[in-house]
């Protein structure tokens, strides 16, 4: 089930509306409106029904500029977009026509997210049943301690040239919140330069406001120890995903890099796994027996 966190400013709106190539359908609802509490249960299930379309609540009362500026007048209002752009609505508790509506415009999004280089329809060899989850990140509350400013944390999250370096030395801590529970399979991290790729990780599991004078102090969920071939094209790191469930928040401390240059690059990561509704439990069966 894809629900995303509740943007509460038109800026946050707009942000959430640039994150992803999913399809996004919005319900503006309100908690006295008696319409809008009948057909709750079934926008619940068609989030279950449609993994790869994000659904978005926004209380009218609670997000009363976000409502103006979409032009609300009616409730319940369900608008549909697509990379940033409004291309549907409808106004009332109507189950089969939302329905309808979802299956008109989910298929278009097929094309479009199969040549994005980032997006949770990415999937990986190595990794079966679990995909990229770049949409599932909250883009405006990531951090990375250490990083400069012309290079900062936001563009690891990128398919293009940008990077992430850091700043005084070659350490790092980079914090990375989700808008909902995820579980954490694996890790792909892309690097223009090898000498200046990471080293060292240590990951921390729903940990936030680390600092580095916590790293020595702090037990982490699991260190890292890469090297060159872990940053190969066809290559993922794999993290022990019985100890990386129900993660809404992920902090990374890079301690140091391949060839211990002064500052450490980063220009992708890819975080690996799957929304906590859309696990097959099997598969955690079978690597927690391993």
């Amino acid at each position: 089930m894809s629900f995303s966190k509740q943007p509460k400013t038109p800026a946050e709106f707009q942000e959430l509306l640039a994150s992803t190539q999913k399809l996004i359908v919005v319900d503006f609802y309100a908690d006295w409106c008696g319409p809008c509490r009948v057909i709750a249960p079934f926008i619940t299930q068609l989030a279950s029904k449609y993994p790869d379309v994000m659904f978005i609540k926004i209380n009218t009362d609670q997000a009363r500029e976000v409502a103006s500026q979409c032009g609300i007048s009616a409730m319940p209002t369900f608008q549909f977009y697509l990379r940033g752009n409004k291309i549907d609505e409808m106004k009332g508790a109507n189950p089969p026509q939302l329905e309808q509506l979802v299956k008109k415009h989910s298929g278009s999004t097929e094309s479009s997210s199969s040549g994005s280089g980032s997006g949770s329809n990415t999937t990986f060899a190595a990794a079966p049943g679990h995909s990229d989850l770049t949409e599932y990140i909250t883009p405006n509350q990531m951090d990375a301690l250490n990083q400069q400013e012309e290079h900062g944390v936001r563009n690891i999250f990128k398919a293009d040239e940008s990077y992430l370096e850091s700043d005084v030395d070659e350490q790092l801590i980079i914090s990375i919140p989700f808008n909902q529970p995820v579980k954490l399979h694996s890790l792909k991290i892309k690097v223009a330069n090898k000498n200046q790729a990471p080293k060292t990780i240590k990951l921390y599991a729903n940990r936030q406001n680390l600092g580095f004078e916590d790293t020595d102090t702090i037990k982490e969920t699991q260190t890292l120890e890469l090297q060159p071939k872990d940053f190969e094209d066809d290559a993922i790191i794999n993290l022990r995903f019985v100890k990386f469930q129900n993660i809404t928040n992920l902090v990374l401390f890079i301690a140091d890099n391949q060839e211990d240059e002064e500052t450490t690059q980063i220009q992708q990561l890819i975080l690996i796994g799957s929304p906590v509704e859309a696990t097959n439990m099997k598969d955690l069966k079978k690597v927690g027996e391993e």
